[in-house]
């Protein structure tokens, strides 16, 4: 049987839409546009009534009008009962498969409350950097529908880190190499989106293409603009026809302002929610490459501990990039910052085979030392924490994508 949101649910949205619609609409630039309705609503469901064993079966072109709920697991039982409940609807509403008016969406609430709680430990200093860019501090929310807030995340397509940046846009932004890449630092990947998306809110001129640009790309909307001829969103996803713009771009603006709603408002939603408490880390910029291992023991820090805090590091990694703005708690700071500056003063230096420190180097007479002592098979060691060591390259961590594609 045909199913409508019940007249009840119904009734509450549109009583709240008017009753607060107005105050939202003044302290938030992301206003719910005219036809987009229905599809925040539907999102909202997804993200809060619906766990992943549910499946949605519902009009894209009228978010509203849900056929049916089958709860099956995501087994090759299970997708074979999803198509025989499609055939069903399609039958017993006289729909084409061709019209693609059945669509199918699990729920993700179990994804979306952990991204809840793991946006504990960044929103405070997220919220900060998009003060400091003068954004709207909502735009925060927005790895919520990216990643669940999961640093290490990484896509099929290749799109890494929490807010998810692809290779050739993170690099002009960020540095990727093979031992470090930064679209995995939280503040820092951060920071680039920032100016990402104000940078498109500036050539597409209004928050609903912006972000729906951080999906679909700049070039894609400046398309879609130019076939439309317009630069309202609900009319170009209304009319514009494209094999890349497809369900995901034209509803990832829907779906932000469905996130951005629950979490204001995520003691309405889940009351016994515990977000994470916040991670509190120091940023000490690395004035020269330097060996990991020559700070974390003296530090009497864990490799765990340490590639926890510094997720950009490959775990594969030897070193310490120049540059690089390690992470530690404010406890560590002093200690990293004494043992940096140790090994900037006395840097280990290795020539010709030998290794010299500083007492020795520029001496014959230390240099025949050194070898003596290498050949009688002891070994010599430089004063410095300094040193060197080749890195490895590692891979990202499995992407989580809230919605289903």
């Amino acid at each position: 049987m045909r199913l409508k949101f019940t007249l009840c649910s119904s009734l509450i949205v549109v009583l709240l839409t008017a009753i607060f619609g107005r105050a939202v609409a003044a302290e938030s630039p992301f206003a719910v546009l005219p036809g987009l309705e229905g599809a925040v609503a539907f999102w909202k469901q997804i993200f809060t009534r619906y766990g992943a064993g549910d499946v949605v079966f519902f009009d894209p072109f009228d978010h509203g009008m849900i056929y049916s709920v089958l709860r099956v697991p995501d087994t090759d039982e299970g997708r074979a009962l999803v198509e025989r409940e499609r055939a069903r609807i399609l039958a017993n509403h006289d729909l084409n498969e061709e019209d693609g008016r059945v669509k199918t969406q699990r729920g993700v609430k179990e994804q979306f409350i952990a991204g809840l709680k793991i946006s504990g430990r960044y929103m405070s200093q997220m919220r900060q950097i998009f003060r400091a860019e003068g954004l709207p501090v909502e735009l925060a929310y927005l790895p919520l529908v990216e990643s669940s807030f999961n640093v290490r995340a990484r896509s099929t397509a290749g799109a890494v880190g929490m807010w998810q940046f692809m290779p050739d846009t993170g690099k002009k932004f960020l540095r990727i190499t093979d031992t470090m890449d930064e679209r995995r630092d939280p503040l820092l990947s951060t920071r680039a989106a920032a100016r990402l998306l104000s940078e498109n809110r500036r050539l597409l001129g209004n928050w609903p293409l912006a972000i729906t640009a951080y999906n679909h790309g700049t070039e894609g909307i400046f398309r879609a603009i130019d076939v439309v001829g317009t630069r309202d969103l609900v009319e170009i996803i209304r009319r514009y026809q494209s094999p890349t713009f497809g369900f995901a771009s034209k509803n990832f603006y829907a779906e932000f302002l469905a996130a951005a709603d629950i979490a204001r408002n995520s003691e309405v939603h889940f009351p016994f929610l515990r977000p994470h408490p916040p991670l509190s880390l120091h940023e000490i910029e690395i004035k020269r490459s330097v060996p990991i291992q020559s700070l974390l023991k003296p530090a009497a820090v864990s490799q765990s501990d340490f590639f926890e805090w510094n997720p950009a590091l490959s775990p594969a990694a030897t070193m310490i990039p120049a540059g690089y703005r390690l992470k530690v708690p404010p406890e560590k700071a002093g200690r990293f910052v004494i043992l940096q500056r140790r090994t900037l003063d006395s840097p280990a230096k290795k020539k010709s085979g030998v290794i010299t420190t500083q007492n020795d180097a520029g001496s014959a007479s230390g240099k025949i030392a050194a070898k003596n002592k290498k050949a009688r098979g002891a070994s010599v060691h430089a004063r410095s924490a300094g040193g060197s060591s080749k890195s490895k390259s590692t891979t990202a961590a499995q992407r989580l994508k809230i919605a289903s594609r």
